[in-house]
């Protein structure tokens, strides 16, 4: 039960402590890097390997148990699609119709290019491509790691309401990293109020996932909001 504990509180904090190494002390000082920034790459790349390791390695190796992907679940895919289409279209009004040229927003576009420099991916092909992999692939394995594994697990040891608040705020951990990046002087305002909407967002998920049995409709769900945040990505970066 305690090795339970301690690797649950592992997965939970350490993706975390992981952005704050790679978007915060490996960031490039200045506004306009020459180059990627190669430090910043394979500690983000290294610390992804080893997050969606973990859970394979813990049951999998440790515990023994036979894991197997499951077949797609058609259950709940409407239910996923309708919330994600829902959050994205609130995405796009709000943005375009009231903060696109607001003074929350006025330093976020330097910002923004300035770290997917870092990345490498500055070019607008390249930044599709990007947006492509964050939308489809990384999606699914934070389904994976968040509603599957993080959430699979605390439910066994806590009630299923509880295990889907903390689930949720541990997902959202991360998230206030990186927003406190693009509103280092509106933290309050901006980078906790975005971060409480992924909460919650991963406790619908986690919902979904709870009364589906399957990662799918939360997938489904997770791809879309994705997508909308990197047309407002693309936005910021390339029609400022």
């Amino acid at each position: 039960m305690r090795a339970n504990w301690a690797i649950l509180l592992l997965a939970m904090i350490g993706p975390t402590v992981a952005a704050q190494v790679y978007f915060v002390m490996l960031a490039s000082t200045g506004q306009s890097p020459a180059e990627a920034n190669a430090a910043l790459q394979i500690s983000y790349f290294g610390s992804k390997a080893v997050q969606f390791a973990l859970p394979v390695v813990w049951l999998g190796w440790w515990q023994g148990q036979r894991l197997r992907p499951t077949k797609p679940n058609f259950d709940g895919l409407a239910l996923g699609l309708g919330f994600g289409l829902l959050v994205v279209a609130a995405m796009l009004g709000l943005y375009f119709g009231e903060l696109r040229d607001s003074p929350l927003l006025a330093g976020t576009p330097a910002r923004l290019r300035l770290k997917v420099a870092e990345y490498g991916m500055a070019t607008p092909f390249r930044f599709i491509l990007m947006g492509a992999f964050i939308s489809f692939i990384h999606s699914l394995l934070e389904e994976y790691y968040w509603r599957w594994f993080v959430f699979g697990e605390l439910r066994k040891l806590m009630p299923v309401t509880f295990a889907i608040v903390v689930s949720s705020f541990a997902f959202m951990g991360h998230h206030v990293v990186v927003l406190a990046v693009y509103f280092p002087e509106k933290f309050w305002t901006a980078a906790v109020p975005f971060s409480l909407a992924v909460a919650i967002g991963g406790m619908v998920w986690a919902w979904l996932y709870h009364r589906t049995g399957s990662i799918w409709s939360a997938w489904l769900s997770h791809l879309v909001i994705d997508v909308g945040i990197m047309i407002l990505g693309y936005d910021l970066l390339f029609c400022r």
